[in-house]
This record gives C-alpha cells, sequence and structure tokens, in this order.
C-alpha cells in the first residue's frame, strides 16, 4: 500500500493505492510521524446504551437526542424551539438545550413537544438494527424486541481504516460504567474474526486485552491499576501518560465516577488527560459524549504537560485539537465519522502546536 498525490478540484490530496488500485472512497489521513493513542467513551460514543443507568437502546437515543436540541423559555414560562435540527453546539446566544432546561428524557421523542424530532429519532434506530441472526455477542435487544448493534459499525471501520492506511495507533476505551468487560469481550471476538460484518478485521494485528484497568482520584493523587500495574502520577506527573503513550492494541479502564459527582461533575472530578506539545511521537485524542465546553458540566480534566510539571487547562483550549464531543447521531449515520474526527484533530494540533510555541 501506498500513496499518490492527485489534483482534485483545485487541491492536492493524497489517494490510497492498493495493490496498484486506487481507493476512492477511503476518506485518508495524510501520513503523520506520530502514534494515535485514542480515548474513547463508550456510552453515547461507541455504544447507543447505559449500563450506569439501565438504559436501554431506545431509551438511551432519545436522551441523547434531548441534549442535542435546543430552545429557550418565553416571557409566559412556556418552551420555544429555535431550531429544528440537534447540534452539537447552540444555534444562537439565548439558546439552551433541553436537558439542560427539563433533564434528559428517555421518551423525549413519543412526547408532544418533542415530536417534532421524531423522524430524527425513526431513522437512527432503523440505522441501528442488526439485519441477520441474532448474535448474543454483537447484538442487542431493543425495548421493542427487536435485535441492534451493541457496538456501532463505525467503530469496526475505524479500526480497519486506521490499519489500512498504515497508522500506529492504540485504542483506550474511558467510561464510568460497568459494561467495560463486556465490550473488551466483543471487540475481541471481532478481532477474532467473528463479526458477520467484518469478518477482515481477523487480519488486523491489533491485540485486545481483556484485563479492565481501574483509574482513581483524590485530591493528592490519580493511580491507575491494570493487572500487576500501579502507576500514580504522585511522584511524577507525567507517569500515566507515559504509561497511555506505551500502550499497544485495544485496553480499557473505568474511571471514578464518585469523584466526578464529589466534584459536581466539573472538568475538576473528571476524566484525567493529558497531552505533551513536547513529545513528537504521539498524539492523545480524546472523544466523549459529555466533553463540553463549559467546565461545570463536562467530563475530561485536561492538564497539558509542561517539564515536570503540567497546567489544568480549560475545554475550550483543546476542543477540536485533542477533546471532540461525540456526535452521535453522526456516529450511527456515517462510518467515517471517527476518521472524520481524528483528521480534524491532527490538522488542528498542528496549528495548535504552532501557536503554543508562539506563546
Amino acid at each position: 500500500m501506498n500513496s499518490v498525490s492527485c489534483h482534485v478540484t483545485g487541491r492536492e490530496e493524497e489517494v490510497q493505492v492498493v495493490d496498484g488500485v486506487i481507493q476512492p472512497d477511503l476518506p485518508v489521513l495524510l501520513p503523520k510521524r506520530r502514534k494515535l493513542i485514542l480515548h474513547l467513551d463508550l456510552n453515547d460514543t461507541i455504544l447507543v446504551s447505559d449500563s450506569a443507568t439501565g438504559q436501554g437502546l431506545r431509551a438511551a437515543l432519545n436522551s441523547y437526542l434531548s441534549s442535542v436540541v435546543w430552545g429557550k423559555l418565553s416571557d409566559t414560562g412556556e418552551w420555544q424551539w429555535l431550531s429544528d435540527q440537534p447540534s452539537l453546539k447552540p444555534p444562537c446566544e439565548e439558546a439552551i438545550n433541553y436537558y439542560t432546561q427539563f433533564g434528559r428524557d428517555c421518551n423525549f421523542s413519543d412526547t408532544e413537544i418533542g415530536q417534532r424530532f421524531r423522524g430524527v429519532f425513526d431513522r437512527h434506530i432503523k440505522l441501528l438494527e442488526w439485519h441477520g441472526e441474532a448474535d448474543k455477542m454483537f447484538t442487542q435487544k431493543g425495548e421493542d424486541g427487536k435485535c441492534y448493534h451493541f457496538i456501532l459499525p463505525s467503530f469496526f471501520h475505524f479500526m480497519e481504516s486506521l490499519h489500512k492506511q498504515g497508522r500506529q495507533f492504540s485504542v483506550i476505551l474511558r467510561t464510568f460504567g460497568t459494561d467495560l468487560p463486556r465490550v473488551l469481550q466483543t471487540v475481541h471476538a471481532a478481532f477474532d474474526g467473528k463479526h458477520p460484518n467484518f469478518p477482515q478485521l481477523q487480519h488486523v494485528p491489533l491485540d485486545v486485552d481483556l484485563t479492565a484497568g481501574r483509574i482513581r482520584c483524590s485530591k493528592r493523587e490519580t493511580v491507575l491499576t491494570h493487572g500487576s500495574d500501579r502507576i500514580s502520577n504522585k511522584a511524577k506527573e507525567r507517569n500515566i501518560y507515559n504509561y497511555f503513550s506505551g500502550m499497544a492494541g485495544i485496553g480499557g479502564f473505568q474511571d471514578h465516577f464518585d469523584w466526578w459527582a464529589r466534584n459536581n461533575f466539573s472538568s475538576s472530578g473528571g476524566k484525567p488527560f493529558w497531552i505533551d506539545p513536547n513529545d513528537c511521537e504521539n498524539q492523545h485524542i480524546f472523544i466523549d459524549d459529555n466533553i463540553r465546553l463549559g467546565e461545570e458540566d463536562t467530563i475530561v480534566n485536561s492538564r497539558v504537560l509542561l517539564g515536570k510539571d503540567a497546567k489544568k487547562v480549560p475545554t475550550s483550549e483543546l476542543y477540536d485539537i485533542c477533546l471532540v464531543q461525540t456526535d452521535v447521531l453522526r456516529a450511527i449515520a456515517e462510518k467515517d465519522y471517527f476518521l472524520d474526527c481524528v483528521r480534524m484533530c491532527e490538522d488542528n494540533y498542528e496549528r495548535y502546536l504552532q501557536n503554543f510555541k508562539l506563546e
């Protein structure tokens, strides 16, 4: 496999050539020297379900939908919609999302107020349907008795595409929930060639570590445990960063939900995440549906390593650079969604590093 340049509508682009044949449908991540360390949330990122709250697929999709639709209260206290289309960001300055005002609603599209988004819900639930014989490993049963994909197909396509493009990468699954062991088992089975839609994954040399690790936080330190490994950032801030950077294949960790709750669900108690602008070998990217621009309501505690120390930085500094708020609707509908996220982050990271050096 190699890359060649071609001229497309006035610009130079790279295309992939496999066995002498141009692959026109494969979005291309331009060759980079950095290894990708991909931190991926589970619920509402690569899964549509929520073991932490016990929500099934339809309830989880409804709850998510209620968090990406926007309106405001009128002068008389009535809710007014300000957009007919779901979006991660508000369509105008005065807009607030429905869940902020009323809480997440697991029956949202069935309610009178959410009826205008029923078409969006129906389209995406249809895309999640499993076709063919049910498979206890790769399917989940919806509240309606139908079988649906357990892990989004776009995730498996993502893994296959990164391999085809010759990228060096590892995947670190990060969740507050309890479904990590099942997810690791399912991903392992897929890379063993057992997924009927992705049998070619058996040819991807990516090991899946079935040992689920834990990350626990306190005011004094963050401690990562994984099998016999115990890593703390107390003696050296970059210890866990170095551990993550050295990981290979796919692994996973349960993060510290109680610590996030004790910090009022703010970034201070969120999933710890480090980046090092001086690391020329690795780029860390975190994709999670609960990454938000407001520090009082976001899920990642971001720290930039500066020599021996680290500086906590707001989500806004790294948003769409190293932090990506998952657009679940796109992840369901677009097979290349996660590739697009990585491509955006790589481009933006280069600009961030240039600006960082100028400061």
